[in-house]
């Protein structure tokens, strides 16, 4: 289905992902193609030390529909993920991960469930990862999330999600980390929004390395975490 009055920003945090983004970039253009009037892709490099920002910034001068945001320091995900909001123009926002987990036909899905509500957030119909430390990271980390932030979602941190633009525009995120969509929902929970959550199946990841679960990266979390609990 097309509508030609859609118009969406797709939102990729980067960092080293050299093997995964002209493929995603290009995946993501013919997805856009067939369901949207007007898009644009978003990359935003949280400073990676690859080749990532180049092959954007070459993708981006033939094409002025993708756009490079490069942060020069390097932010453990939340300053990417903000930044590359923040740029965003359409009125909606797809935020997924720059190795594209999500298929064609869900991230689609997802975007026609937005009829009715503000955001939809993806969560795994099955267990993304074969890691018994990483299984139990996530299940404590969405349990807290869900204990101290009242957010009853199934997977806060999954790689797919979609936003009306109204609801997250001027938000004044603080979180450098990935407790950086905790504190996008807690924020838009108190403009009124309306979420709706989607299960679907990820792709496991082929090429290039997930930062996420670094010992900074999960320190940092917790770090944020404090200060936006603490803060209020």
């Amino acid at each position: 289905m097309t509508n030609k009055e859609m118009n969406v920003s797709f939102v990729l945090p980067m960092f080293n992902e050299a093997e995964n983004i002209a493929a995603t970039i290009g995946r993501l253009g013919k997805l856009a193609e067939a369901i949207c009037g007007s898009y644009e892709i978003v990359v935003s490099d949280d400073a990676s030390t690859d080749r990532s920002a180049d092959i954007v910034d070459g993708l981006a001068a033939k094409d002025a529909r993708i756009r490079l945001v490069r942060l020069t320091k390097n932010s453990n995900f939340g300053g990417a993920l903000n930044a590359g909001l923040r740029a965003a123009s359409k009125d909606i926002v797809v935020y997924t991960d720059s190795d594209l987990p999500a298929k064609e036909e869900d991230i689609r899905k997802a975007i026609e469930l937005l009829e009715g509500a503000d955001i939809v957030t993806a969560y795994s119909l099955v267990i993304k990862d074969s890691s018994f430390k990483r299984i139990v990271m996530s299940k404590v980390y969405n349990f807290l999330v869900q204990l101290l932030f009242g957010l009853s979602l199934l997977d806060i941190n999954s790689g797919l999600k979609v936003y009306r633009r109204k609801i997250i525009e001027g938000m004044e995120l603080k979180s450098e980390s990935p407790f950086i969509d905790v504190e996008i929902f807690a924020e838009a929970l108190k403009r009124g929004a309306r979420i709706r959550q989607y299960g679907l199946i990820f792709d496991l990841r082929t090429k290039g390395h997930s930062s996420i679960s670094r010992l900074g990266v999960v320190a940092r979390t917790f770090r944020d975490m404090c200060a936006y609990k603490f803060s209020k």
